[in-house]
Formats: structure tokens, C-alpha cells, sequence
């Protein structure tokens, strides 16, 4: 029987899967809202709905604040669709014009950012709020009295944190008003330092792994929702035409495309599937914005319960290039 995400749990959501906004508005491009952009953001919303995604995550530095307008201008005329799904954002990531590119997660500009993002997406609450990569010049008290700040104002109902590991964690959480709720990290079949590092210790190659330690087995402990950018690794395994293809990536993606053959799928539920038959409970973020793609991630959590040890640890293998120790 399946256990359920730590985020069901809270009663923050239940859906398995979470829609990455990253490309809306033309990603790094940042274009500008048009009829456009809006429409494809609600072809994309509309099919995230359709395959069961309810979970929305954003942030404000994706197409330098576009993606949440956009998103917004959808949400505006649909208004409905907010009591439907999850809003999740982050900030602290800062690009501007003749500044250096920084993290910044003192008080000020995490309470600014949180008002630009609401007034964005034309909503009064986001239900979780990241921080967005660490920041070593952080405060955890500066960082404690802006949360404490939104929450006792109804701006962010719950807040998380965005590749950070276990010891830094740690050392917010025991500042922190609230409890952390999730971790998003890099996470997929086609990137597999989180779960080599736990494999290789004690082994000398163990030293070229970097995944901090013990974060994966921290998260779990304390109940925190682990989430997985990249979850589809860019489309490697299902589909995409690349360069410079590695043996081991060759036959994983045979391998992907014998198992959705045989269990009457698509690769990229198997793919989302692998990573979901994970004990942590891990939700996938996807990060396309084509329907097709998006619907064909529709059966990711019916996989993950069907996949048996010998698959999992098959496409594990496959993608390491080599048998574990």
C-alpha cells in the first residue's frame, strides 16, 4: 500500500506530480505577455489537470518575473482554477542589470519578493514559499523574522528551501518560526550522484560524488517533501535527439522504451515512475510545456507502484553505465 508525500500529509496537496513554470513565457527569453504566451500557458495548465497535476511551482526569477505574470493573467481569467491547485514559489535568486548575479535572503528582499510575486500572479497567498539556493551570506534570524512576518500576515500558508543540504537545513530549521515542508533538488534517472553517494561510501571514487551527505535520509526523517527538478533528465531517455550520446545512455533509453512497450506506457512514466519508486516519497517536477509530454507523464504514479526491484535497480544500472559495488 502506498504511503502517502509528506505534502499529503500537511493536507498541502495530493498531487503525485508538480508542474515546473520555468519555460512559461519563453524561459530565459523573458518575452513579453501576448495572447500567445497566455494561451500556450493554458494549453499547458490545462493538460497538467488533465494527467493529475495540481501542483504549480514557480519562481521569480524564471523569464525574470514573466512566467508568474503570464501565469496570472491565465488565473485571471479563469479565476476558478485557484481553489484547484497548489501555487508554489521561490526567491532569493537575484540577476539584476550591472550587479553581480546573487543570493539574497535577508528579511527585506524576502518579504519585497513575496509582494512582487503575489501582485504577479493576482493572488493573496502562496501556499508553499522556497528559498532559492543557499546564500552564504544568510541570517537564519533574518530569515526567521520574515517568515514569521508573512505568515502572521496570511501572505505564505508554508515555506521550504530549494538545493540545500542536510547540515544547512539543520542549522535554518533550528532558527526557523515553522518547519521547513520540502527540499527541491536535482533529481532524476539521468542524474544519480543522491542516490551513488549512499552506495560508494567508504570507496575511493566515492570522493569525486558531490551530493551532501545524509540529506536524502534528514528530509525523510523529519518528514520533508523531497522534490525532483530535472526529473525528466532534459528528455534523454525519452526521446530527445542529442549529441554526443554515451553508451549508457543509448541502452537506457532502449531499455526505457522496452518497458513502456511491454507494460503499454510511455517513457516518461517509467522514467517519472523510477524516481517515485523511491522510498523517500519523491515528487517529480516536470518541465515541459507540451501537452503531449505532459499527458504522457499521466501514468508516472501507477508505474512507480508496478515497477518491481529487479526494473528499478535495471534502469539504475543501465544509467550508472556500470554494476554497483
Amino acid at each position: 500500500m502506498r504511503k502517502p508525500m509528506p505534502y499529503e500529509q500537511r493536507g498541502i496537496t495530493s498531487s503525485r506530480l508538480a508542474f515546473g513554470c520555468m519555460k512559461l513565457s519563453g524561459g530565459p527569453k523573458a518575452l513579453p505577455i501576448s495572447e500567445e504566451t497566455i494561451l500556450q500557458t493554458e494549453r499547458a495548465i490545462d493538460a497538467a489537470l488533465e494527467a493529475g497535476i495540481t501542483m504549480f511551482d514557480h519562481a521569480d526569477a524564471y523569464a525574470k518575473g514573466q512566467a508568474e505574470a503570464v501565469f496570472g493573467e491565465a488565473l485571471r481569467r479563469r479565476p476558478q482554477l485557484r481553489e484547484q491547485i497548489t501555487i508554489q514559489t521561490k526567491c532569493g535568486y537575484r540577476v539584476e542589470e550591472g550587479k553581480a548575479k546573487q543570493y539574497d535572503f535577508s528579511s527585506p528582499h524576502i518579504v519585497a519578493a513575496v509582494d512582487r510575486s503575489l501582485k504577479r500572479l493576482g493572488v493573496e497567498r502562496l501556499d508553499v514559499l522556497l528559498l532559492h539556493r543557499p546564500d552564504p551570506l544568510m541570517e537564519p534570524e533574518d530569515i526567521a523574522e520574515a517568515f514569521d512576518q508573512l505568515r502572521i500576515a496570511g501572505k505564505v500558508a508554508h515555506f521550504g528551501v530549494s538545493n540545500v543540504g542536510a547540515e544547512q537545513m539543520r542549522f535554518l530549521q533550528r532558527y526557523l518560526p515553522v518547519p521547513l515542508v520540502v527540499n527541491q533538488l536535482d533529481l532524476s534517472l539521468g542524474k544519480l550522484d543522491w542516490l551513488d553517494s549512499g552506495i560508494l561510501m567508504n570507496r575511493t571514487i566515492a570522493k569525486t560524488v558531490r551530493f551532501p551527505e545524509g540529506t536524502l535520509e534528514y528530509c525523510r526523517a523529519e518528514n520533508i517533501q523531497l522534490q525532483a527538478w530535472g526529473s525528466l533528465a532534459q528528455g534523454r531517455f525519452s526521446g530527445r535527439v542529442m549529441e554526443n550520446v554515451t553508451e549508457a545512455e543509448r541502452q537506457t533509453t532502449e531499455l526505457v522504451g522496452r518497458m513502456a512497450s511491454e507494460k503499454e506506457t510511455t517513457p516518461e512514466s517509467i522514467i517519472l515512475g523510477w524516481l517515485m519508486k523511491h522510498p523517500a516519497r519523491i515528487q517529480p517536477v516536470t518541465g515541459t510545456l507540451n501537452p503531449e509530454r505532459i499527458l504522457a507523464c499521466a501514468d508516472a504514479a501507477r508505474q512507480a507502484e508496478l515497477m518491481t526491484r529487479d526494473e528499478w535497480y535495471a534502469l539504475y544500472q543501465s544509467s550508472r553505465g556500470e554494476v554497483i559495488p
